[in-house]
């Protein structure tokens, strides 16, 4: 008998604390959760970043549009550390970005209001203008 092999089951939130991590956390300095891998996802869907398995790329278009929303491209290229990566979501299962590219996105969000971070630990609340902008720039609700 022949069984197809998946992943490991996506993450089940326990607690309301678990689910504040599934929705918006940081992962390393970048975005992770359900954010994070929405914006990964809106991003590869408007071909604005390319994932690979191991390594990622910011289009042209790409560049333009974040760019435009603030991203400081430029520092994220003179950074000692791989520019642009998939990394693989432990709650969700698919990647959200990672590399100089996701930290520097991470940052403008910062910078933005779009998100703040809770005082336990990693997780991040998204703020009304946050979901305002999310929807505005991402076409993304969360």
């Amino acid at each position: 008998m022949n069984v197809a092999m998946t992943g490991p089951p996506r993450f089940q939130p326990k607690s309301k604390a678990d689910d504040k991590l599934r929705t918006a956390r940081t992962c390393y300095d970048h975005i992770a959760g359900l954010l994070g891998v929405g914006l990964a996802e809106r991003l590869t869907e408007r071909d604005f970043v390319v994932l690979g398995e191991e390594a990622g790329e910011v289009t042209p278009a790409g560049a333009a549009f974040l760019s435009k929303l603030g991203v400081d491209l430029g520092a994220a290229h003179a950074k000692r550390r791989v520019f642009c990566r998939p990394c693989l979501d432990w709650t969700e299962r698919k990647p959200h970005i990672g590399g100089a590219v996701g930290a520097a996105l991470a940052i403008r969000c910062f910078e933005l209001k779009w998100i703040e971070r809770m005082r336990d630990g990693r997780a991040l609340t998204i703020t009304p203008a946050g979901r305002r902008g999310l929807m505005e720039t991402f076409a993304l609700s969360v």
